[in-house]
């Protein structure tokens, strides 16, 4: 089995007497796109620092391609690329001059007409900067990070601002990078995206990562549902038996809610029940657990346990 691109062991950050990263440990696989996810003030955006060389952690180890990032920055840098939230480039500068002046900063080979061409602003090359729209000047951040296909990417906030063409077009050239053998981290705003394109996702709640593992593992702590009108005249006991658990103040509110760790069993009951009483269920669903209900559920739990 190949090494971790990138390995978190017990991983601490403080800022004077606060703690933003309390004692976390994960790993990056080659090849794969790892999301990591918080609410605000998780304290991803530090982790994501560390793990770019810009901050030295207050304890722990952090090894990114098997080096230091922070101590053995000259030797991690050139194989990783970065996409901040903003990028700042000058304004005056022609998209064309802006690859250009920073291919000549890296030391991976490019080529500045298919960087541009792979997040579509070919036919913008001599336009200025400042005049590019919002979502071309994330687009041009993005290719300035992927000059020389980098073994490993790190985006912040990839695609906010863009349109949902452009969303989608960006996550095709993502996938294109991963199935060339780059590794991504990436944090997001956007779980649909992150349910779309990780491999394995982590969720942060106030420094500590609450729940890190495979999409699929991840998406199984959180119940599905079964939800539909509530038929006239049916009261809650006259509901079919489920193995799952009845909301009773949505069926207070003229809703089924039915959350279940065994959907087709249950959802089976539901139609079976409805059929034996020709019962029309109106605006029935039944779906497995989003990324949203796991992140939802997270800052739910720690409410709760605060």
């Amino acid at each position: 089995m190949n090494e971790p691109v990138i390995e978190v062991v017990g991983l601490r950050c403080r800022y004077g007497r606060f703690e933003a990263v309390r004692g976390i440990d994960f790993a990056v696989q080659p090849g794969e796109l790892f999301a990591l996810l918080g609410t605000n003030g998780a304290g991803k955006t530090t982790t994501m620092e560390v793990l770019e060389g810009l901050r030295a952690p207050s304890a722990g180890s952090v090894r990114v391609l098997g080096l230091d990032p922070a101590a053995d920055r000259a030797r991690v840098r050139p194989r990783t690329g970065v996409m901040l939230q903003e990028s700042g480039f000058p304004g005056d500068l022609t998209v064309r001059e802006a690859v250009t002046l920073w291919r000549g900063l890296t030391s991976r080979p490019s080529q500045v007409d298919e960087s541009l061409a792979m997040v579509d602003l070919a036919h913008r090359r001599d336009v200025r900067v400042k005049a590019l729209s919002g979502g071309e000047r994330r687009r041009l951040d993005l290719a300035l990070a992927t000059l020389g296909r980098p073994d490993v990417l790190f985006l912040d906030e990839p695609t906010t601002g863009l349109d949902p063409e452009s969303r989608a077009r960006t996550w095709r050239t993502l996938r294109d990078l991963l199935a060339h053998g780059t590794s991504i981290v990436l944090t997001t705003h956007y779980l649909e995206e992150a349910e779309n394109l990780a491999h394995r996702i982590a969720i942060m709640h106030e420094g500590r990562i609450e729940v890190c593992g495979p999409l699929a593992d991840v998406l199984e702590r959180e119940a599905s549902r079964i939800s539909f009108t509530r038929p006239d005249e049916v009261a809650f006991l006259d509901l079919p038996g489920v193995a799952g658990r009845v909301d009773p103040e949505a069926f207070g509110k003229g809703r089924v809610e039915i959350r279940t760790r065994v959907l087709q069993d249950d959802l089976a009951e539901v139609l079976r029940w409805a059929a034996d009483r020709d019962i029309q269920l109106g605006r029935l669903r039944a779906h497995h657990a989003s990324l949203a209900d796991v992140f939802h559920g997270v800052s739910h739990h720690a409410a709760v346990a605060a």
